[in-house]
């Protein structure tokens, strides 16, 4: 496939939010709020912080080998494993859940940014080497979120009566309906039964939903050398034990994260995350609820699980895998497990990093370079025809709807819609009689005032009226417009918040996820239109 790009910056998408675009300027109202800088200057002084941090290298390199066990992964992804026990490699991490089948578009961009931020990392910093990881966050247990996908527009939903962390959730005949239901739509594209092939090889009956997904990410980016971490370990998670028996006992988190929320609201910012007391779940089977404390009882939300302190205590040591940091503790479980320098995230995550910083101070743990993850619109030839045709442009997409209609109707109009000339003749009209009105009495200047107000007023809802009527003539047109901007913004959002990779991956195999790492950027930080054929 051909693919070129074009990139534009965040803040002309209408789509960021504040503290997004603020960020991205590393505006200095959030600089108290992080370490590094988000460019070259950020990354090298990441690299120095982290080289005097102890990481526990062979736990991590053990454990993703006994995950990569019998996995058919590439020569580069077992190096890179490899590499993890030298001091001088460094991992590239983004995080997400396991959506079903990847979910939406930007699951796959994340992943791939990884790969470009390494790579361009490896060029600028060649005495080192870097790794690409995803980590999943395969404990969460909001399977309303990750449970369902979209597939050219229409929901398909997982109806399963399992309940808990979505990773431990297993294949059942339910989710294989679902790939039963799609496999018609998928197989008429050129790559389609090789699409439909791939997720039946991965989710099988009785595989774990990380299984499956920790499978289907490995196909698709082990020719970059992507590590696939889970942290859903025994093993790993004995590496914050400390740390989640202070949770348990001191509490230290809310105290921190909150003191910094309150300084970043002061800043005039929106609070992305809320810490709780105790910001652990206890995770087993079917479920993943909120650990509580009344006095020295410690309780399971929603069951009848309880402990005593030293009880509770002796769970953490005996089995470490049956606590489940929250969004406050789950950075730093990521970044106390791996050697990590940058962590690529979206507008919400790069929010609540913010909250995070003094958090890290209060364990001594290096905080990383955030990268807004990249953001693409993906724009098929014939959709471009059709915005030409128009007489637009892709980036003029950006634009509110009633912008682009009153762009084109004032282009293609054969009548003069504007009465700038008009309302200027008449401002000058009422100029004259309030100088003409004063002379004789000074008082008549305020009456001429407000019928000039109310002229005034009277011809701009003249001039709106013919705009509406002239706009009824390009009925046509504006139904076009709709139907572009439905599919490139279905629901009015970005395109990659919506629809899923299947439908393009359906049409041009691999060759779309090398054209995405083609147009992945690293520390730059823009949106990009990707325009294919």
């Amino acid at each position: 496939m051909d693919c070129t790009s074009t990139r534009i910056p965040y803040r002309a998408t209408g789509f960021f939010s504040k503290i997004t675009l603020d960020y991205v300027d590393q505006a200095a109202p959030l600089r108290p709020f992080f370490e590094h800088s988000n460019d070259w200057a950020g990354i090298k002084a990441a690299i120095e912080a982290r080289s005097r941090f102890k990481t526990n290298r062979k736990v991590l390199a053990d454990q993703l080998e006994k995950q990569y066990e019998g996995v058919d992964t590439s020569d580069r992804t077992r190096e890179n494993i490899r590499h993890l026990l030298k001091d001088t490699t460094f991992t590239i991490t983004t995080a997400h859940q396991p959506n079903l089948f990847t979910g939406p578009l930007y699951f796959i961009y994340k992943i791939l940014h990884t790969v470009s931020l390494a790579e361009a990392c490896s060029q600028h910093f060649p005495a080192y080497h870097f790794v690409p990881v995803y980590y999943m966050g395969s404990e969460d247990a909001d399977l309303d979120e990750l449970g369902h996908f979209y597939l050219t527009g229409d929901k398909h939903v997982w109806n399963t009566r399992q309940t808990g962390a979505v990773g431990r959730m297993k294949v059942d005949k339910e989710l294989l309906s679902l790939i039963t239901a799609i496999e018609g739509q998928l197989s008429v594209q050129p790559y389609g039964e090789q699409l439909v092939t791939l997720l039946k090889t991965h989710f099988i009956p009785g595989a774990t939903i990380q299984q499956a997904t920790f499978g289907l990410v490995n196909a698709l980016t082990k020719q970059w050398g992507v590590v696939v971490l889970i942290p859903d370990n025994a093993a790993l998670k004995e590496l914050m034990q400390e740390v989640f028996a202070d949770e348990l006992q001191q509490q230290p988190s809310i105290a921190l994260v909150e003191n910094t929320a309150e300084a970043l609201a002061t800043a005039g910012y929106k609070v992305q995350a809320h810490p709780r007391d105790i910001n652990l779940f206890y995770l087993e089977e079917g479920i993943r609820n909120r650990i509580e404390q009344t006095g020295e009882i410690y309780a399971v939300a929603g069951t009848d699980i309880r402990f005593t302190k030293e009880a509770m205590l002796l769970e953490l040591k005996q089995h470490p895998e049956r606590f489940s940091p929250n969004v406050i503790l789950r950075g730093l479980f990521q970044e106390t497990i791996l050697p990590n320098i940058a962590f690529i995230g979206g507008g919400g995550e790069t929010a609540y990093w913010l909250q995070l910083r003094s958090l890290f101070t209060h364990y001594k743990t290096p905080y990383p370079v955030l990268i807004l993850r990249n953001s693409f619109m993906l724009l098929e030839e014939k959709w471009k025809e059709k915005i030409i045709r128009l007489g637009f442009s892709p980036v003029d997409l950006f634009k509110p709807a009633d912008v682009l209609l009153n762009m084109l109707v004032n282009r293609e109009t054969e009548h003069q819609l504007k009465l700038n000339g008009s309302l200027e003749e008449a401002r000058r009209l009422y100029e004259q009689l309030k100088k003409q009105a004063g002379a004789i009495d000074a008082t008549l200047v305020a009456h001429v005032e407000a019928l000039e107000t109310k002229a005034v007023y009277r011809l701009q809802e003249l001039e709106k009226k013919m705009l509406r009527a002239e706009k009824r003539k390009f009925a046509s047109q504006q139904h076009q417009l709709q139907t572009i901007r439905q599919e490139l913004f279905p629901g009015g959002g970005l395109q990659e918040r919506t629809e899923s990779f299947m439908q393009y991956y359906a049409k041009w195999g691999q060759s779309f996820i090398e054209a995405l790492y083609q147009h992945s950027l690293s520390v730059e930080q823009e949106f990009v239109i990707v325009e294919m054929k």
